[in-house]
Protein backbone atom coordinates (compact mmCIF):
# COMPACT_ATOMS: atom_id res chain seq x y z
CA UNK A 1 0.00 0.00 0.00
CA UNK A 2 1.35 3.41 -0.97
CA UNK A 3 2.21 5.43 1.67
CA UNK A 4 -0.38 8.80 1.83
CA UNK A 5 0.14 12.70 2.21
CA UNK A 6 -2.42 14.67 3.92
CA UNK A 7 -0.47 17.50 4.95
CA UNK A 8 -0.20 20.85 2.49
CA UNK A 9 2.85 21.66 4.60
CA UNK A 10 4.95 17.90 3.58
CA UNK A 11 8.18 18.67 1.90
CA UNK A 12 6.80 16.44 -1.31
CA UNK A 13 4.11 18.79 -1.16
CA UNK A 14 6.33 22.02 -0.69
CA UNK A 15 8.69 20.75 -3.72
CA UNK A 16 6.33 20.02 -5.86
CA UNK A 17 4.73 23.55 -5.53
CA UNK A 18 8.43 25.20 -5.46
CA UNK A 19 9.38 23.55 -9.09
CA UNK A 20 6.54 26.02 -10.48
CA UNK A 21 9.14 28.56 -10.33
CA UNK A 22 11.91 28.56 -12.65
CA UNK A 23 14.72 29.23 -9.83
CA UNK A 24 14.04 26.64 -7.97
CA UNK A 25 13.71 24.02 -11.36
CA UNK A 26 17.53 25.31 -12.14
CA UNK A 27 18.56 25.11 -8.98
CA UNK A 28 17.32 21.41 -8.33
CA UNK A 29 17.88 20.28 -11.59
CA UNK A 30 14.07 18.85 -11.71
CA UNK A 31 10.81 19.70 -13.23
CA UNK A 32 6.84 18.70 -12.91
CA UNK A 33 4.89 16.68 -15.46
CA UNK A 34 1.12 16.84 -14.91
CA UNK A 35 -1.34 15.15 -16.37
CA UNK A 36 -1.97 10.99 -17.67
CA UNK A 37 -0.76 11.49 -21.43
CA UNK A 38 2.20 13.41 -20.33
CA UNK A 39 3.03 11.04 -17.13
CA UNK A 40 2.77 8.11 -19.53
CA UNK A 41 5.02 9.25 -21.56
CA UNK A 42 7.55 10.23 -18.77
CA UNK A 43 7.36 6.43 -17.83
CA UNK A 44 8.24 5.77 -21.55
CA UNK A 45 10.80 7.80 -21.71
CA UNK A 46 13.80 6.11 -19.32
CA UNK A 47 13.92 9.37 -17.79
CA UNK A 48 14.77 9.56 -13.98
CA UNK A 49 11.72 9.84 -12.05
CA UNK A 50 12.02 11.41 -8.43
CA UNK A 51 8.54 10.94 -7.26
CA UNK A 52 5.08 11.32 -7.82
CA UNK A 53 1.94 12.03 -6.42
CA UNK A 54 -1.60 10.75 -7.42
CA UNK A 55 -4.89 10.59 -6.14
CA UNK A 56 -7.48 7.80 -5.14
CA UNK A 57 -10.10 8.59 -7.73
CA UNK A 58 -6.69 8.45 -10.67
CA UNK A 59 -5.96 5.16 -9.37
CA UNK A 60 -9.53 3.80 -9.56
CA UNK A 61 -9.72 4.22 -12.99
CA UNK A 62 -8.53 1.25 -15.71
CA UNK A 63 -5.60 3.96 -17.82
CA UNK A 64 -4.74 5.34 -14.18
CA UNK A 65 -3.93 1.76 -12.40
CA UNK A 66 -1.84 1.21 -15.96
CA UNK A 67 0.13 3.96 -14.95
CA UNK A 68 1.21 3.46 -11.78
CA UNK A 69 1.90 0.17 -12.30
CA UNK A 70 4.19 1.50 -15.01
CA UNK A 71 5.80 4.22 -12.78
CA UNK A 72 6.32 2.07 -9.80
CA UNK A 73 9.51 0.53 -10.79
CA UNK A 74 10.63 3.92 -11.80
CA UNK A 75 10.48 5.95 -8.06
CA UNK A 76 8.37 6.53 -4.64
CA UNK A 77 4.62 7.52 -5.14
CA UNK A 78 2.50 9.19 -2.48
CA UNK A 79 -1.26 8.70 -2.99
CA UNK A 80 -2.96 12.69 -1.81
CA UNK A 81 -6.43 14.13 -1.46
CA UNK A 82 -8.09 15.63 -4.36
CA UNK A 83 -7.66 19.04 -2.36
CA UNK A 84 -4.28 19.15 -2.18
CA UNK A 85 -4.43 17.47 -5.83
CA UNK A 86 -5.81 21.07 -6.69
CA UNK A 87 -3.25 22.36 -4.67
CA UNK A 88 -0.26 21.34 -6.65
CA UNK A 89 -1.99 21.68 -9.90
CA UNK A 90 -0.99 24.03 -12.47
CA UNK A 91 -4.00 23.17 -14.27
CA UNK A 92 -7.53 24.44 -13.65
CA UNK A 93 -8.72 20.49 -14.28
CA UNK A 94 -6.34 18.14 -12.63
CA UNK A 95 -6.18 14.42 -13.34
CA UNK A 96 -4.49 13.20 -10.04
CA UNK A 97 -1.40 12.63 -11.04
CA UNK A 98 1.86 14.79 -10.63
CA UNK A 99 5.72 13.56 -11.31
CA UNK A 100 9.00 15.08 -10.74
CA UNK A 101 11.43 14.25 -13.03
CA UNK A 102 15.03 15.00 -13.11
CA UNK A 103 16.29 17.07 -16.03
CA UNK A 104 18.48 15.31 -18.39
CA UNK A 105 22.14 16.60 -19.27
CA UNK A 106 22.26 16.56 -22.87
CA UNK A 107 26.12 17.50 -24.41
CA UNK A 108 26.95 18.66 -27.71
CA UNK A 109 28.62 15.85 -28.64
CA UNK A 110 25.29 13.73 -28.69
CA UNK A 111 23.89 15.83 -31.49
CA UNK A 112 26.46 14.33 -33.65
CA UNK A 113 24.89 12.25 -36.67
CA UNK A 114 25.43 10.04 -39.32
CA UNK A 115 23.33 11.35 -41.91
CA UNK A 116 22.25 15.00 -42.90
CA UNK A 117 21.81 16.31 -39.83
CA UNK A 118 18.35 18.95 -39.11
CA UNK A 119 18.39 21.10 -36.00
CA UNK A 120 16.02 23.44 -34.96
CA UNK A 121 17.33 26.64 -32.70
CA UNK A 122 14.86 28.56 -30.94
CA UNK A 123 16.89 32.14 -30.20
CA UNK A 124 15.32 34.33 -27.62
CA UNK A 125 11.76 32.65 -28.11
CA UNK A 126 10.26 33.60 -24.53
CA UNK A 127 6.73 32.44 -25.33
CA UNK A 128 6.18 28.95 -23.83
CA UNK A 129 3.26 28.16 -25.71
CA UNK A 130 5.29 28.94 -28.86
CA UNK A 131 8.44 26.96 -27.72
CA UNK A 132 6.46 23.96 -27.10
CA UNK A 133 4.56 24.17 -30.32
CA UNK A 134 8.26 24.11 -31.96
CA UNK A 135 9.15 21.37 -29.99
CA UNK A 136 6.62 19.46 -31.17
CA UNK A 137 7.01 19.91 -34.71
CA UNK A 138 10.64 19.47 -34.46
CA UNK A 139 9.74 16.23 -33.11
CA UNK A 140 7.16 15.46 -35.77
CA UNK A 141 9.70 16.00 -38.85
CA UNK A 142 12.35 13.96 -37.43
CA UNK A 143 14.81 17.06 -36.23
CA UNK A 144 17.36 15.51 -34.67
CA UNK A 145 17.76 17.81 -31.92
CA UNK A 146 16.37 21.45 -30.04
CA UNK A 147 18.90 24.35 -29.08
CA UNK A 148 17.89 26.75 -26.84
CA UNK A 149 20.05 29.47 -26.60
CA UNK A 150 20.41 31.88 -23.62
CA UNK A 151 17.61 33.94 -23.07
CA UNK A 152 15.20 31.98 -24.24
CA UNK A 153 12.05 30.23 -22.28
CA UNK A 154 13.06 27.82 -19.72
CA UNK A 155 12.04 24.40 -21.84
CA UNK A 156 11.03 22.72 -18.38
CA UNK A 157 8.19 25.26 -17.41
CA UNK A 158 5.02 23.54 -16.67
CA UNK A 159 3.46 25.04 -19.65
CA UNK A 160 6.51 24.00 -22.37
CA UNK A 161 5.83 20.36 -21.20
CA UNK A 162 2.22 20.73 -21.55
CA UNK A 163 2.85 22.63 -25.12
CA UNK A 164 4.78 20.22 -26.36
CA UNK A 165 2.87 17.33 -26.15
CA UNK A 166 5.59 14.85 -24.89
CA UNK A 167 7.55 15.49 -27.12
CA UNK A 168 9.91 16.85 -25.06
CA UNK A 169 10.73 13.36 -24.11
CA UNK A 170 11.75 12.24 -27.50
CA UNK A 171 14.66 15.11 -28.90
CA UNK A 172 17.75 15.50 -27.42
CA UNK A 173 17.47 19.39 -26.33
CA UNK A 174 19.96 22.04 -25.54
CA UNK A 175 19.82 24.87 -23.60
CA UNK A 176 21.52 27.94 -22.48
CA UNK A 177 23.71 27.78 -25.54
CA UNK A 178 25.91 30.81 -26.59
CA UNK A 179 26.22 32.22 -30.05
CA UNK A 180 29.93 31.80 -30.77
CA UNK A 181 29.65 28.13 -29.22
CA UNK A 182 26.54 27.49 -31.40
CA UNK A 183 28.51 28.70 -34.60
CA UNK A 184 31.73 26.85 -33.42
CA UNK A 185 29.91 23.72 -33.23
CA UNK A 186 28.34 24.22 -36.46
CA UNK A 187 31.96 24.81 -37.84
CA UNK A 188 33.45 21.89 -36.67
CA UNK A 189 30.29 19.45 -37.65
CA UNK A 190 30.01 21.01 -40.86
CA UNK A 191 26.27 22.20 -40.45
CA UNK A 192 25.15 25.31 -42.80
CA UNK A 193 23.38 27.90 -40.62
CA UNK A 194 20.04 29.49 -42.16
CA UNK A 195 18.28 32.22 -39.73
CA UNK A 196 14.89 33.63 -40.32
CA UNK A 197 14.50 36.86 -41.43
CA UNK A 198 13.24 39.64 -43.06
CA UNK A 199 15.82 41.94 -45.02
CA UNK A 200 17.44 42.82 -48.17
CA UNK A 201 19.59 39.17 -47.94
CA UNK A 202 17.30 37.17 -47.16
CA UNK A 203 16.20 34.46 -50.03
CA UNK A 204 12.61 33.30 -50.29
CA UNK A 205 12.07 29.98 -48.10
CA UNK A 206 11.60 27.76 -51.38
CA UNK A 207 14.38 28.63 -53.05
CA UNK A 208 16.71 27.93 -50.18
CA UNK A 209 18.56 24.20 -49.86
CA UNK A 210 17.60 22.81 -46.60
CA UNK A 211 19.29 19.08 -48.21
CA UNK A 212 22.80 19.77 -46.32
CA UNK A 213 23.26 19.16 -42.90
CA UNK A 214 21.45 21.86 -41.53
CA UNK A 215 20.68 24.39 -37.96
CA UNK A 216 17.86 26.54 -38.82
CA UNK A 217 17.37 29.46 -35.85
CA UNK A 218 13.91 30.92 -35.22
CA UNK A 219 14.36 34.49 -33.41
CA UNK A 220 12.26 36.39 -30.83
CA UNK A 221 8.44 37.10 -31.15
CA UNK A 222 9.40 40.63 -31.33
CA UNK A 223 13.11 41.35 -32.44
CA UNK A 224 13.69 38.39 -34.40
CA UNK A 225 17.29 36.71 -34.51
CA UNK A 226 20.04 38.27 -32.69
CA UNK A 227 22.33 40.52 -34.89
CA UNK A 228 25.61 37.76 -34.06
CA UNK A 229 23.74 34.68 -35.25
CA UNK A 230 22.18 36.38 -38.29
CA UNK A 231 25.79 37.56 -39.37
CA UNK A 232 26.99 33.34 -39.51
CA UNK A 233 23.82 32.67 -41.19
CA UNK A 234 21.84 32.69 -44.52
CA UNK A 235 19.20 34.68 -44.25
CA UNK A 236 15.41 33.22 -45.94
CA UNK A 237 11.98 34.52 -45.41
CA UNK A 238 8.48 33.16 -46.00
CA UNK A 239 6.63 35.13 -48.71
CA UNK A 240 3.51 36.42 -47.99
CA UNK A 241 0.94 37.55 -50.34
CA UNK A 242 -1.66 38.62 -48.48
CA UNK A 243 -1.79 41.59 -45.92
CA UNK A 244 -0.93 40.15 -42.67
CA UNK A 245 2.65 42.14 -41.37
CA UNK A 246 4.16 38.87 -40.16
CA UNK A 247 3.44 35.35 -38.81
CA UNK A 248 3.46 33.83 -35.04
CA UNK A 249 6.93 32.21 -34.86
CA UNK A 250 5.13 28.75 -33.99
CA UNK A 251 3.64 28.83 -37.48
CA UNK A 252 6.75 30.39 -39.04
CA UNK A 253 8.70 27.34 -37.67
CA UNK A 254 6.28 24.66 -39.10
CA UNK A 255 6.36 26.13 -42.46
CA UNK A 256 10.42 26.36 -42.83
CA UNK A 257 10.64 23.05 -41.43
CA UNK A 258 8.23 21.55 -43.42
CA UNK A 259 9.87 22.74 -46.13
CA UNK A 260 12.92 21.19 -45.33
CA UNK A 261 10.89 17.79 -45.32
CA UNK A 262 9.97 18.52 -48.57
CA UNK A 263 12.93 18.57 -49.81
CA UNK A 264 14.87 16.06 -47.89
CA UNK A 265 11.86 13.26 -48.28
CA UNK A 266 10.02 13.86 -51.49
CA UNK A 267 10.72 13.91 -55.08
CA UNK A 268 9.28 16.36 -57.22
CA UNK A 269 6.65 14.97 -59.33
CA UNK A 270 7.13 14.69 -63.04
CA UNK A 271 6.67 16.61 -65.26
CA UNK A 272 3.82 15.89 -68.13
CA UNK A 273 3.75 16.81 -71.22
Amino acid sequence: MAERIDSPANKKIKQMESLLLRKHRQKQGLFRVEGVRLAEMAAASGWQLEFGLYTQELAKKERGSRLLQALKPLGPLYEISESLARRVAATDTPQGIFLVMRQPSWQSMELRTTGAALYVVLDGVQDPGNAGTIIRTADAIGADGVILMKGSVDIYSDKVVRASMGSIFHLPILHDMEPAALCALAKREGWQLLATALDETAQPLFAADFRPSSVIIFGNEGNGVSRELLAAAQKVYIPMYGRAESLNVGVSAAVVLYEAVRQRRFQPLPQTR
